[in-house]
């Protein structure tokens, strides 16, 4: 796999020397892959050698970046330090079985092949012809070893499902070729590998079924569910009907899919005008089985024709939905009829104030009921070019949306237990952190937003209205994306404020994204009792466990990486303000939809990383870094305690 490494990051402009130490280099690594096993001092030297003669041949590019010169160095030095450390018996011990075996060189093969794909987008973003080829190839060497492992399997169903998954993913990656993509279908490849690789080369024989590659593990399902989902949204969109007058482009059409199923609301083309009726409807049932979740719809629709679920259907959803089985399907149901009860009330209230303020009666009432599904999904798509700008002087379609907006971003459990909170009865202490940190971050978010955007963005509406849309919005930074008012020059303490209240979110349960509601409030009690010198956290004389803290700060840890890394890779291909690049980012990664009028700047490149960023908002970043864990026993040794000094 390394051997390509000389000739893929080759610049397009080199000299017939740096041609020579390139093949020179990937001889060498040939050599040494054969030699490290055999004689593993010889396989060392070789392998150092290569990765000198490598470094030569790219050095002319290397000094031209000063991160890149960084990069390599850091690389260069880890290399020969792993060289160093490599224990050759240890590498032998760990599995005798040769079928094992293959299993690890075809991990680690889709291991080198995503890091490659990853550090050629970084590095040369528009590869050569050479390049692309020498990409190419070594993800097809990936896929012959994970077919050649596939070969010594039992079930015949293993060898097919390896051998169409690997044709498939080929395909598309030698497609995406002609679009200077060989990048991303080479990561596809690798992350596809790595997902459908299991753990052990053994398997069960009561997992010869298909859908054992997906149940066992329930990250996987998630990802895997909306995966499928978004592709059928591409499909359906690009359909000639689906177009309202010009053909929708295949990029357009995928990123709407996948805006749509992530209830996200970021547009680059305009949904009224470009979308014929067919294709808002395609967008609306996206909406609505994005803010479901497919597998909420799955299990509904089984215990409608009377079919149960398997313990291992149970075990998944329990794990997705933190539900006992004895009570997940009735909660599922509670969960439709709960939906589909706000959605048909909001509906029917839209599609009267649309009609009071001009529209016609069928025009009026399929508004009401885009506009309502929207809302509660908190997908942020609207039916008019300016979304709900035109009425931002009608309170009445304001706080109706607004409405919609915070009951679909609580959880239906929440939502019905609000009236005992009111009345001052006893609630579990998750849902009053959800109510109260929701109700906390609402009024602190309009109370900022009319200080400073009094005379900014809320310049030229009455006071009464300035006050409607400063609620109104922070009631859509809840990672619904309506805006009732322009938000393109805001000041920049506002957009601070807004990017903290999308990366927070909504709470646990609805269809809102960020880090949600309940991680912010855990922290912010942490924190309380740090400052006061507490022994332990407790919110109304109840003890909060070290294993929900761990949560908290994994999740917003995992999501400051994530953005991190989307900002980066935004800020090396996009000819954009890293100001709104960096809205543009927290926008998609909290499933917002909110934009400084960045979406339609981007390129087919930035328009992939946005994508990415929405899908990954909406399964959850937590769940990109655990789609590989595996379950583990309690550890019951005890360590002394170690006394770290933080300040």
């Amino acid at each position: 796999m390394l051997a390509a490494v000389p000739f893929i990051f080759l610049p397009k402009e080199t000299g017939l020397w740096q041609n020579l130490a390139a093949g020179l280099s990937t001889l060498i690594c040939l050599s040494a892959t054969w030699y490290i096993l055999r004689k593993p001092d010889s396989g060392k030297l070789l392998a150092g050698i290569a990765a000198t003669t490598c470094l030569i041949a790219l050095w002319p590019g290397i000094t031209k970046n000063p991160a890149t010169a960084l990069s390599a160095a850091v690389v260069y030095i880890f290399a020969l330090y792993s060289l160093g450390n490599f224990n050759t018996a240890m590498y032998l011990n760990r599995s005798s079985d040769e079928i094992e075996l293959g299993l690890q060189r075809t991990r680690w093969a889709a291991l080198a092949l995503i890091g490659i794909s990853i550090a050629s987008f970084l590095i040369v973003r528009e590869l050569p012809s050479v390049s692309s080829t020498a990409l190419l190839i070594i993800a097809a060497v990936a896929q012959i070893l994970s077919i050649l492992w596939s070969i010594y399997q039992q079930s015949n169903f293993h060898k097919l499902f390896c051998i169409v998954l690997n044709a498939l993913t080929f395909l598309a990656a030698y497609y995406m070729m002609d679009y200077d993509l060989t990048w991303l279908g080479s990561l596809i490849i690798g992350a596809t590998l790595l997902l459908f690789l299991p753990r052990s080369a053994f398997i069960d024989e009561s997992q010869e079924n298909w859908w054992d590659i997906f149940v066992n593990h329930p990250g996987r399902v998630t990802l895997v569910t909306f995966f499928l989902l978004c592709l059928a949204g591409t499909f359906l969109l690009f359909l000639p009907g689906s177009a309202a007058a010009r053909p929708i482009a295949l990029i357009d059409a995928a990123f709407t899919a996948v805006s749509a199923v992530c209830v996200t609301g970021l547009i680059v083309l305009d949904t009224p005008n470009d979308f014929s009726f067919l294709g808002q409807a395609f967008i609306l049932l996206l909406i609505q089985l994005g803010g479901f979740g497919i597998m909420t719809v799955t299990t509904v629709a089984m215990h409608a024709f009377g079919q149960r679920l398997s313990l291992k259907q149970a075990k998944v959803l329990k794990s997705t939905f933190n539900s006992e089985h004895d009570n997940l399907v009735s909660s599922l149901i509670q969960i439709v009829k709960f939906t589909a009860a706000a959605e048909s009330l909001g509906a029917v209230i839209l599609a009267a104030l649309f009609y009071r303020v001009g529209c016609t009666g069928l025009d009026a009432i399929w508004k009401g009921i885009f506009t309502s599904i929207s809302a509660f999904c908190n997908a942020g798509f609207a039916l008019q070019s300016d979304n709900l700008i035109p009425f931002q002087s009608n309170p009445l379609i304001l706080h109706t949306v607004a409405t919609l907006i915070i009951v679909g971003g609580l959880a239906p459990a929440v939502v019905l237990i609000i009236p005992e909170w009111i009345r001052g009865k006893a609630i579990s202490v998750a849902a009053k952190i959800a109510l109260v940190t929701t109700v906390a971050l609402l009024f602190s978010g309009t109370l900022f937003f009319l200080v400073f955007e009094w005379n900014g963005a809320l310049s030229g509406l009455s006071i009464a209205d300035k006050f409607h849309n400063a609620w109104f919005q922070s009631v859509t930074l809840r990672t619904a994306g309506f805006n009732s008012v322009a938000i393109e020059n805001i000041l920049g303490p506002t957009f601070l404020i807004m990017i903290g209240l999308m990366f927070i979110g909504g709470s646990p349960g609805g269809t809102a994204g960020g880090v949600k509601t309940t991680t912010f409030g855990v922290l912010i009690a942490t924190f309380w009792a740090c400052a006061l010198g507490y022994d332990e956290i407790t919110i109304k004389n109840k003890r909060v466990i070290p294993e929900t803290v761990f949560k908290a700060v994994t999740t917003v840890v995992a999501g400051f990486l994530v953005l991190l890394s989307l900002v980066l890779m935004l800020e090396v291909t996009q000819q954009i303000s890293l100001r709104e690049l960096i809205f543009e980012a927290t926008s998609a990664l909290g499933t917002v939809g909110l934009s400084l009028g960045t979406t339609g700047k981007l390129d087919s490149i930035g328009k992939i990383i946005i994508m990415l960023a929405m899908f990954a908002g909406r399964i959850g970043p937590v769940t990109l870094f655990t789609l590989l864990s595996r379950e583990r026993s309690s550890n019951a040794k005890h360590y002394l305690d170690a006394r770290i000094n933080l300040t």
